[in-house]
């Protein structure tokens, strides 16, 4: 009896349900981002579980709203957790540094210092001469894991601050020389990106 009076407040119906069906949205929308990334990157078993779930959250969600059609604060509450799902599924995309990505730096100046300082780190780098709009340069391309993008970055702008440079997202590599003398916090790789790893 307490719990059907409950559920039929003022209070219930215009405050706790609207944060429920908020949270709700914020989890199922971020866990779709994650899906969506995991799908691109071939983990065949965890995408899948995900959508199960993803799905699940938003039609308990979704039911709560025909319910209460008559109650904006759903609705408002609804919109919003989609908008800040997005946000924290991005965040949660920037931290997982899922994947593989291919760095390439154009260089008007001489690249040398910028290759071997590459390589110091144990990077693969390719550097190959080209033509430019304003004159000779040097491409310089290396394939790393996508955390291992800000330290490659950090030393095209520190030999060369005016270079031009690209980064693009690789789906399948072979033989690809990935590896860096400067070890990565836990291993390599988070507790959560093995977990991804070993469900692929």
């Amino acid at each position: 009896m307490e719990a059907s009076a409950l559920s039929d407040s003022v209070f219930y119906g215009w405050v706790v349900l609207p944060i429920l069906i908020f949270f709700a949205r914020i989890f199922d929308v971020s866990m779709g981002t994650v899906r969506v990334i995991l799908t691109s990157r071939g983990y065949r078993r965890t995408a899948p579980a995900l959508g199960f779930i993803e799905i699940l959250i938003w039609l308990l969600a979704i039911g709560q709203i025909m319910k209460n059609l008559a109650n904006p604060a759903c609705y408002v509450a609804y919109a919003g957790g989609f908008a800040a799902g997005n946000f924290v599924g991005i965040n949660i995309h920037q931290r997982l540094s899922l994947g593989t990505v291919l760095v390439q730096a154009f260089a008007r100046e001489d690249a040398a210092r910028l290759v071997e300082s590459l390589k110091a780190e144990n990077y693969g780098v390719t550097c190959i001469d080209a033509q430019g709009a304003y004159g000779a340069v040097k491409i310089v391309f290396t394939i790393v894991s996508r955390r291992q993008t800000k330290n490659v970055v950090a030393h095209i702008k520190r030999y060369d601050p005016h270079a031009f440079y690209s980064i693009e997202d690789v789906d399948y590599v072979e033989r690809a020389r990935l590896t860096s003398a400067r070890p990565l916090a836990n291993g390599g790789r988070s507790a959560f990106a093995r977990l991804l790893r070993k469900a692929k």
